[in-house]
């Protein structure tokens, strides 16, 4: 009986091949179980896993898109995000979007995650995870769900701020992570490497122009300190983050300080009902900034939202507004 039910796997082997399916070699499964329990350090904290997480649901569009980017939709219940995706169709894990499903567009809630059999939450402190909404990582563990929470909101102590590690370090521990918990290192690794090299190719110049990045705000902008993605995504192109003085992420100052610190160019982040030429027009009209060398000099360029949050998009904004940059200092 052994002996033809080896037989009957070879013949199966063969007529499957001849398909073009992919047979995973002998002990595989074994090898992939093996992998678990695994642990990481996600935030300060030890993560353990005990086996692949089957069904995650991402909140916010840079987070599914670091999943989709691993090649790991179909670990995926879904994600919850608005409108925001930018130009999908530039993106080479464009196709993942049509292998999950969009749960919702508004915010994450644990009836969403409940509903979906999420066996995973990826999101972020600010980006889905809050104490006021009572959606946090305990609060999900108290439910059987295990949380991953996104580097770049990490908090800083005890208080509010966010920041542990610079904006690139915490998309490539991410992806470290996350190649990890998902038994995808190899794929992880490439995509590391394939970034790093991107932005080791950006030229440097000699004179780093100084840059905003507005957010939103009328009465008080919204803006990046040097933990959130912009101040690593201007370093790296060539320019300098006039609020990277600001030990947190994504954070409000006033007006006054970017009149004081005079920048050259403004970075708009592109999302959301006000969108880049509402900004542009409310920036180029308000009297405070009128004298604002990156307003005098009409120097406005635009990123979209998941260009500067924690995103594998980061390094492809790298590259661009490096471009960009570069016209200012030789113009």
């Amino acid at each position: 009986m052994r002996t033809k039910a080896v037989a009957a796997a070879a013949l199966l082997t063969l007529a499957l091949t001849a398909c073009g399916a992919e047979i995973a070699p002998a002990g595989d499964a074994a090898a992939g179980s093996a992998h678990y329990p695994v642990t990481v350090e996600n935030c300060g904290a030890k993560a353990t896993f005990k086996a692949k997480p089957a069904r995650v649901v991402t909140n916010d569009v840079g987070i599914t898109e670091l999943m989709l980017a691993l090649g790991l939709a179909d670990r995926m219940a879904g994600y919850v995000m608005p409108d925001e995706k930018g130009q999908v169709d530039k993106v080479a894990w464009k196709d993942g979007y049509a292998r999950t499903s969009w749960l919702s567009k508004q915010q994450i809630t644990k009836e969403i995650v409940l509903e979906a059999g999420a066996d995973l939450v990826f999101a972020g402190w600010h980006y889905g995870f809050s104490d006021a909404d009572g959606f946090t990582p305990q609060a999900l563990a108290g439910l059987g769900i295990d949380s991953y929470v996104l580097s770049e909101s990490c908090r800083s102590g005890k208080g509010p701020e966010r920041g542990v590690m610079s904006p690139l370090d915490a998309l490539y521990t991410d992806l470290a992570n996350l190649g990890e918990i998902f038994d995808v290192r190899d794929r992880a690794d490439r995509l590391i490497a394939e970034f790093r090299a991107e932005v080791a190719a950006v030229p440097q110049p000699g004179r780093r122009p100084s840059v905003f990045l507005y957010d939103s705000g009328e009465d008080k902008p919204y803006t990046s300190g040097r933990f959130a993605a912009p101040e690593e995504i201007i370093a790296k192109a060539g320019g300098r983050n006039v609020m990277g003085d600001l030990a947190d992420s994504w954070t409000t100052v006033g007006w006054e300080s970017v009149v004081q610190r005079n920048p050259e160019v403004i970075v708009i982040n592109n999302y959301g009902e006000t969108g880049a030429e509402a900004k542009r027009r409310f920036l180029t009209s308000f009297p405070p900034l009128a004298g604002v060398s990156a307003i005098r000099n009409d120097r406005i360029f635009v990123l979209d939202y998941v260009d500067l949050v924690e995103s594998p998009r980061n390094p492809a904004a790298i590259t661009a507004l490096a471009a960009y940059l570069r016209g200012v200092t030789t113009g």
